[in-house]
C-alpha cells in the first residue's frame, strides 16, 4: 500500500488514530518472510467498540504466540474513512502492517450482534474479497466467524466458509495447523474444509443441505458429505486457570468504550434467566483462582498503565471468592489510586459492604437489572428477585452515600400485561420514596434515577426461542405507556429503538434464505445497522419483500415444539427438552433455582463438552 496516499487521507478524516496500529502493546512481525500464515481478526464496528471486546484481545495475543503466525486487527472504518478509501482505491487493509486483508490466509469475523452482519459484506467488499463464498479461488482467504451470534449463522451461511462454535484459544490454533500442513501442497479449498470439519466446535455450512416444508418452515439440516457430523458440538476451556489470558492489552492512543483494564472471573452462568442466551450457551460455569486473577492483575495494570480495573463475566457478583478478591484489589490498587468498576449487579447477593469498600478511589453510580416490573412476570423470566432485594439496597447505597441509580429492564417479555409496565413505574417511584426515607423526605439536586428499556428479542438455545416478539406498532405503545408514567423531573428513561430490536429478532432466529436478504440490503447501502442513525429498517423491507419473505414469519411468529430450528444442527450441550421444560415452568410462572443449589438437568453436567465440571 502507498502509505504517502494513507497519510494524506488521514489528515483528512476524524479520529487517524483509529487506523495507526502503532498502538502501545501491539504486535509486530516480519511480514517478508514468505511461510509467515496472515490472519486478519476482524470486528465489524468501529475501532472503539472493536478495541473494547475483551474476546478479540485474548484471541490477538493467543494467536500471535506461534511465531508463524501473524494476528493482526481490522475494524471497519468510520464513513468517512471509507469513502476516502473506495475514492482512492485503498482496499482494508490490516491495522499492525497496513496490508490489503485480501491477501490473507485468513479474515476471522467476531460476531457479536445481529445488526453488525451488514458491515462484514461491506468490509468484504471493501477488501476486494469475493463475497460469495462459492465465487472464491484457491488463493483467496477463507472467511472465519466466531462469538455468540456463530451458534446460528445461517443468515451468513453464503458468504463464509467456517464458523468456529464455543471458546476459541485452541480451535483457532487447531484450524491454522491444519491450514499450514494442507498450505504445502494446497489442493483445493474444499480439501481444507473437510479437514477441519473434523475439528471439534468446527462448523462448516458448505457441508450442510436445508429442505424447507411447503409452509416455509425447516423440514431437515442434513450434511451432504461423509465424515461430517451431525451435530456440531461448541468448544469450551475446561480448566480456566490454565487458559492464557493476556498479560498486556492494547492500549489506544484514543478514548474508546471501555477505557480501562478487564479482569475475567470466571465463564458461565448458573442463573439460568430465560430470556438469556449468554446464560445457556456459556454454560457450564468455571471459575479462575484467587492466584490466578492476582497475578493477572498486576501484570495488566503495570503493562497498561490504565487507573481502573473492571470486574467482568456474565454474572460478577456470584464469583465464590469476590470479598477475598476485592480485599485484595483495594489493599493492592487504591494507594496506587486505581479505581475498581463493577457491572450491573444483581439485586439478591450483592454485599452493598463490597460495593462501599472497591470504590474507595471514586464512586460511580449503581447500575440494577429488576428485568421486569412485577414479581410475576420476573418468576416467568426466572429472574429470582423481589421488591424487597431492590428496597433493601438501595436503602443501604443511599445511606451510604450514593445519589444515583439505574434500573434496566425488557418490555415485550412473554406473558407481559400492562400490569406489569405499570410495575416499571412503581419500582422507579419506590426508589425515590426510599431515598427520602433516609435523607428525612428530601431530594438532593444531584439525585436522580435512570430508567433503561430494551425490547425481548427470542434468542436461540434459550427457553424463549419458541415466543415471538411483539410486533412493532405494541413496542412503540408500550413504551409511550412509559413515557407518560415516568414523567417526573427526577427520572430520566431511555428506551432502545424498536426497528433495531425487530430486524435483530429476524436475524437472530433466521435461516439460510436471508443471504439473500443481507446481500440485496447490503447493495442498497445497509452498514452500521446497530447504530440509530444509520439503520434503514426501508431496505430490509425491501430486501425482503424482493426475497418474498416475510418479517413477521422470522420475529413475530409464535413456533411449536415440533419445529426444526435452522441451528438444530448445532449442540451447545444444552438439551432442548432443557429448554421446553423450561418455557413450560415460565408459563406456570414457576421459578427453577439457581444450579449451584440444585442440577436441574439441562444436560451439561452428562454431556462430552462439560462432564464433570458441575
Amino acid at each position: 500500500m502507498d502509505n504517502k496516499n494513507l497519510k494524506k487521507i488521514l489528515k483528512k478524516v476524524e479520529k487517524p488514530a483509529r487506523y495507526l496500529g502503532n498502538e502501545i502493546n501491539s504486535i509486530h512481525k516480519d511480514t517478508t518472510n514468505e511461510n509467515l500464515i496472515r490472519y486478519a481478526h476482524c470486528f465489524p464496528d468501529l475501532y472503539e467498540v472493536g478495541m473494547s471486546h475483551l474476546g478479540s484481545q485474548i484471541l490477538y495475543r493467543v494467536i500471535n504466540r506461534d511465531e508463524d503466525v501473524f494476528c493482526e486487527r481490522v475494524y471497519a472504518p468510520a464513513q468517512d474513512m471509507e469513502a476516502m478509501m473506495r475514492e482512492n482505491d485503498i482496499p482494508l487493509f490490516a491495522l499492525e502492517s497496513r496490508q490489503p486483508i485480501k491477501d490473507f490466509d485468513f479474515v476471522a469475523f467476531t460476531l457479536q450482534y445481529e445488526l453488525s452482519y451488514s458491515n462484514i459484506l461491506n468490509m468484504m467488499d471493501l477488501a476486494g474479497i469475493p463475497i460469495m463464498r462459492e465465487d472464491r479461488e484457491l488463493d483467496d482467504p477463507f472467511i472465519m466467524v466466531g462469538g455468540s451470534c456463530a451458534y446460528n449463522c445461517e443468515p451468513l451461511a453464503d458468504f463464509i466458509d467456517i464458523a468456529i462454535l464455543g471458546e476459541g484459544e485452541e480451535v483457532n490454533l487447531e484450524v491454522v495447523n491444519e491450514y499450514k500442513e494442507w498450505k504445502k501442497n494446497k489442493t483445493t479449498r474444499e480439501d481444507f474444509l473437510a479437514r477441519v470439519a473434523k475439528i471439534e466446535g468446527v462448523y462448516v455450512p458448505s457441508f450442510y443441505d436445508v429442505e424447507y416444508n411447503e409452509d416455509e418452515t425447516i423440514k431437515s439440516v442434513k450434511p451432504n458429505r461423509e465424515g461430517v457430523p451431525e451435530k456440531v458440538h461448541k468448544r469450551i476451556m475446561r480448566n480456566m486457570d490454565e487458559v492464557y489470558y493476556p498479560e498486556k492489552l492494547i492500549v489506544p492512543y484514543i478514548e474508546i468504550v471501555h477505557d480501562r483494564v478487564v479482569l475475567e472471573l470466571f465463564r458461565g452462568c448458573t442463573r439460568g434467566c430465560r430470556f438469556c442466551q449468554a446464560g445457556m450457551i456459556y454454560r457450564p460455569i468455571r471459575e479462575k483462582s484467587i492466584e490466578n486473577l492476582s497475578k493477572s492483575v498486576r501484570e495488566l495494570v503495570d503493562n497498561t498503565g490504565y487507573d481502573e480495573i473492571s470486574l467482568s463475566s456474565l454474572s460478577t457478583s456470584d464469583y465464590s471468592k469476590l470479598s477475598e478478591l476485592t480485599d485484595f484489589l483495594v489493599d493492592e490498587f487504591t494507594p496506587e489510586n486505581i479505581g475498581i468498576s463493577l457491572p450491573s449487579l444483581r439485586l439478591d447477593n450483592f454485599s452493598m459492604e463490597i460495593a462501599e469498600k472497591i470504590q474507595q478511589v471514586r464512586k460511580s453510580g449503581l447500575t440494577f437489572a429488576p428485568e421486569a416490573g412485577t414479581q410475576r412476570l420476573r418468576d416467568v423470566i426466572n429472574k429470582g428477585v423481589t421488591e424487597a432485594d431492590l428496597k433493601n439496597t438501595t436503602k443501604k447505597a443511599f445511606e451510604m452515600g450514593w445519589d444515583s441509580v439505574k434500573l434496566y429492564f425488557m418490555i415485550g417479555l412473554p406473558t407481559e400485561t400492562y400490569d406489569d409496565l405499570d410495575g416499571i413505574g412503581k419500582l422507579a417511584y419506590d426508589v425515590i420514596d426510599t431515598y427520602r426515607t433516609v435523607h428525612g423526605g428530601k431530594l438532593k439536586r444531584k439525585f436522580s434515577v435512570t430508567v433503561s428499556t430494551s425490547t425481548f428479542v427470542p434468542k436461540p438455545f434459550t427457553p424463549f426461542q419458541w415466543h415471538g416478539q411483539d410486533k412493532t406498532e405494541e413496542v412503540i405503545n408500550k413504551q409511550h405507556y412509559l413515557i407518560k408514567a415516568l414523567k417526573n423531573r427526577d427520572i430520566k428513561y431511555n428506551y432502545h429503538d424498536s426497528k433495531t430490536s425487530l430486524m435483530e429478532a429476524v436475524l437472530a432466529r433466521g435461516d439460510r434464505r436471508l443471504g439473500k436478504v443481507l446481500y440485496d440490503a447490503f447493495k442498497m447501502g445497509a452498514k452500521f445497522d446497530g447504530w440509530n442513525e444509520f439503520f434503514k429498517l426501508e431496505i430490509y423491507q425491501e430486501a425482503m419483500a424482493k426475497n418474498n419473505l416475510s418479517i413477521d414469519f422470522y420475529a413475530n411468529r409464535e413456533r411449536s415444539y415440533d419445529e426444526v430450528f435452522p441451528w438444530d444442527h448445532i449442540d451447545v450441550g444444552v438439551s432442548k427438552k432443557f429448554l421446553m421444560r423450561e418455557n413450560e415452568k415460565a408459563k406456570e410462572e414457576k421459578v427453577t433455582v439457581d444450579c449451584r443449589h440444585q442440577c436441574n438437568g439441562c444436560g451439561i453436567n452428562v454431556h462430552d463438552i462439560g462432564k464433570g465440571l458441575c
